[in-house]
This record gives structure tokens, C-alpha cells and sequence, in this order.
């Protein structure tokens, strides 16, 4: 009888299963899905977070790696996840803005997904194999535009993120670069170092290690100003080129329908994650910087991504034509 009286307050009061859901919630493994390859600046923060949020949640995290598509095959998994929280994403401006406007996708980036909060930012970064011979961006440029399509440039295949800022970087500059699709960052960075192709976008994060080495070098920060995590290299405008300046940046989302009380639990223990000092440590590490706590909210993530949607559009369609 007890438990029949309980069952008909929660039809009653629908408001009530949410919470009875969100107290016992998680009572099993999480499933963090990445749309990206390992060892990238998308992963690299997931699991670090991840990390910390499992000793807050009192459960288990497995982050899944899914990198195909420019991240549309991970983002659709995550879209038609049960959305009871046992299935979380992890992604950025290309698996969450990019990817959808250039691939034909069953879900909405805007309106399949609840975000949980922003994660971290890093500043993009024009890299090359250490031999090549321009010493500076400006020499770069300078013999980029006598030499059109003698330099090769890595890119996550057409319409990715990298792809169309290179596509920006050539219609800005008058220069013309011979495109190499790569499943990731991995790949591509394994033969930027290996000297196999000339040149990359990529953000700070994962670059770091083989800059302070030498195995690399770079030409400027798509910035306005230079980064704390490499205060060495010039900010782009500073360095002769173009005003490009791009902002890499992750955010938390759920499955939409993601009952509040389990929200409300993954937010506090992001929030918790992003606000220990290991965490933290270990973030600016790799070139990423955690966003100010006043951006780590639902709604500042949300938007955030609308912004973005309208600021990459453009150059989607730039990027769709090919460099003029």
C-alpha cells in the first residue's frame, strides 16, 4: 500500500519523479562521448573534467572517442541517446557548429541538445614543419604568394574547422594552399612533424610539447594579443597577417528531455571539476584555458554557441566556394 500511495504522488506530481530520478542518479557508469580522435585539444579537456567529475558523481566515466564526419557521427549518437544522463558529449565549434552546417545531419545542434556549461578555450595557431624555410609570417605570406599551391596544409577534410580557416587565411592573403585531409590532430600532427605536409591550423592545445621541442615551430596566434601559454609567438595582426582571429573552445551537452535534477547534478560537478586547482593546473598545461566561472552555466554555453553559429556561417559559405 505504501508503495502504491508513493506511485500515485508521483503521477500526480510529475515535478516529484524528477527529483526521486535525481537523487538516485548515477547508479552506473556514464558514457562521455568525444566526436573527435584522442590525444586532441577536445579530448585532452574531456577527460581531464571527466576525471574529477567521477569522484563527484561517485561513478564511473568511459569517454568514447567517435571521430568521423568533422565530429556529426558522435553528435548524432549523442542526439538519439537515452536522455537520462548515462550518455553525456563533449565537443567544440566543429562538432557542435561547423559540422552540421556543411553535412547533412538528422539533428539540430541548437535544439537536440540541453548544454550543461562551457568548458575551456584556447587560441588557434599557424603551425609548420621546422624546416621550412620562412623564417617569419610575413616571409611566409610573401612566398606563399609567389608559389601558389607548391605548400601543403592539414586539414579534418572539407568543410572542418581547419579547412575553412585556411580557406579564410588564402582568401585574405592572396594565397593558395594544396589541402591534406587528415582524420584528426593526431595524424596530421604525426606528419607536420615528420616534415610530410608544410603547414596546419591548430589550437594551442597538443601543440605545446612539440613547439618547446623544436619538432615544430609557429608563425602567429589567431589572436589579438599573444598567448600566456606561449608568450613567445606573435599574435597574427602583430606578426603581418590578416585580422583572423579564431577562438577553439568545449561545452557540455546532454540528450534533450535530460530530466533538471540530473542536469543540476552534472553541472555541479563540473563546476566543482573546473574549480580544483589540479584540474586547473593541468588545463593550462596543454594551452587551454578554463572559462570564468560566470560562463559556466546552461545558458552562457547556450549562447555562446548561437554567437558562434552566426560568426562561422560566413565562412562556411567562404569556404564552400574554395580560396578566390
Amino acid at each position: 500500500m505504501k508503495n502504491f500511495m508513493v506511485a500515485v504522488a508521483l503521477v500526480a506530481n510529475p515535478g516529484s519523479i524528477q527529483i526521486a530520478v535525481g537523487q538516485d542518479y548515477p547508479v552506473r557508469p556514464i558514457t562521455m562521448i568525444v566526436p573527435h580522435t584522442a590525444a586532441g585539444g577536445t579530448d585532452i579537456v574531456a577527460r581531464i573534467v571527466a576525471d574529477r567529475m567521477k569522484v563527484t558523481l561517485g561513478s564511473p566515466i568511459v569517454v568514447e572517442n567517435i571521430p568521423a564526419a568533422a565530429g556529426t557521427v558522435g553528435a548524432s549518437r549523442l542526439a538519439r541517446a537515452a536522455p537520462d544522463g548515462y550518455t553525456i558529449g563533449v565537443g567544440d565549434q566543429t562538432s557542435f557548429v561547423i559540422s552540421s552546417a556543411v553535412n547533412p545531419v538528422q539533428y539540430d545542434v541548437l535544439k537536440d541538445f540541453e548544454p550543461i556549461s562551457l568548458l575551456s578555450t584556447s587560441p588557434a595557431v599557424l603551425v609548420a614543419r621546422s624546416a621550412l624555410r620562412a623564417q617569419n609570417l610575413r616571409e611566409l605570406i610573401a612566398w606563399l604568394r609567389v608559389n601558389p599551391d607548391k605548400a601543403t596544409i592539414g586539414t579534418f577534410g572539407q568543410g572542418s574547422g581547419p579547412h575553412i580557416i585556411s580557406t579564410a587565411f588564402q582568401n585574405q592573403t592572396g594565397t593558395r594552399l594544396v589541402s591534406v585531409p587528415y582524420r584528426g590532430v593526431g595524424p596530421a600532427l604525426h606528419d607536420l612533424v615528420s616534415g610530410q605536409v608544410d603547414l596546419a591550423f591548430a589550437e594551442m592545445a597538443g601543440m605545446l610539447p612539440h613547439l618547446r621541442s623544436g619538432a615544430i615551430k609557429a608563425y602567429a596566434v589567431l589572436a589579438r594579443s599573444r598567448s600566456t601559454a606561449a608568450p613567445d609567438i606573435p599574435a597574427i595582426d602583430e606578426a603581418g597577417g590578416p585580422a583572423l582571429h579564431i577562438t577553439t573552445w568545449r561545452g557540455m551537452w546532454v540528450p534533450k528531455g535530460t530530466p533538471d535534477a540530473i542536469r543540476s547534478k552534472l553541472l555541479a560537478a563540473v563546476v566543482s571539476a573546473l574549480s580544483d586547482p589540479d584540474v586547473r593546473m593541468r588545463v593550462a598545461e596543454v594551452g587551454q584555458e578554463i572559462v570564468p566561472q560566470v560562463q559556466q552555466t546552461p545558458d552562457a554555453l547556450h549562447f555562446h554557441h548561437r554567437a558562434e553559429m552566426e560568426k562561422w556561417w560566413p565562412m562556411v559559405k567562404a569556404a564552400a566556394t574554395g580560396p578566390n
